[in-house]
């Protein structure tokens, strides 16, 4: 894993809010190890039928984690909040060397701990920003554990497309 990320063995803890945080880092290292070794091309080619690309996951999942928590739990305002989505309900593909995508990763992580350990988990979501009223506001616990399924299901999903390029698999890359 990049940076020592380890995976958080299950546990009793008094602090649900930092094991939320070292899973999402964790999926995090798992999807920039996955592009370890890629080529510029590899990053921006698609493997599979529906047309993603691994730097366009890296941009739906940098994005993701930005429309949750700055636009939606935060409430501020974002320019072009759905900036990672195609017309033709695809990702935009970005083509970026495989360092900046892991900045892209290493900052929106960054963000999210800072935003996350501001707060309590039970906090509830701002409106004015992606919420238009308190009803649909959910509290940061649902919008962490949304983030979770988001990057464990698109770091799977990026485990098939290197497995199709290269035969790698397993967490590391």
């Amino acid at each position: 894993m990049r940076q020592g990320t380890r995976f958080p063995e299950p546990a009793s803890t008094p602090d649900l809010r930092g094991l939320l945080l070292d899973y999402l880092d964790f999926f995090r290292g798992v999807v920039a190890a996955k592009l370890d070794g890629m080529s510029e091309a590899e990053l921006a080619r698609s493997v599979v039928p529906s047309g993603w690309t691994p730097a366009g996951l890296v941009h739906h999942l940098v994005n993701v984690e930005r429309r949750w928590l700055v636009w939606g739990f935060l409430g501020e305002p974002l320019e072009d909040p759905w900036r990672d989505a195609a017309e033709d309900s695809g990702w935009v593909t970005l083509d970026l060397p495989i360092a900046e995508l892991h900045t892209m990763l290493d900052d929106a992580g960054s963000r999210t701990r800072a935003i996350v350990e501001a707060h309590q988990l039970s906090d509830v979501a701002r409106v004015g920003g992606r919420f238009t009223d308190q009803a649909s506001a959910p509290e940061l616990q649902w919008i962490l554990l949304h983030l979770l399924q988001e990057y464990a299901r698109h770091a799977g999903h990026l485990d098939i497309a290197r497995e199709l390029l290269d035969g790698r698999t397993g967490e590391e890359g």
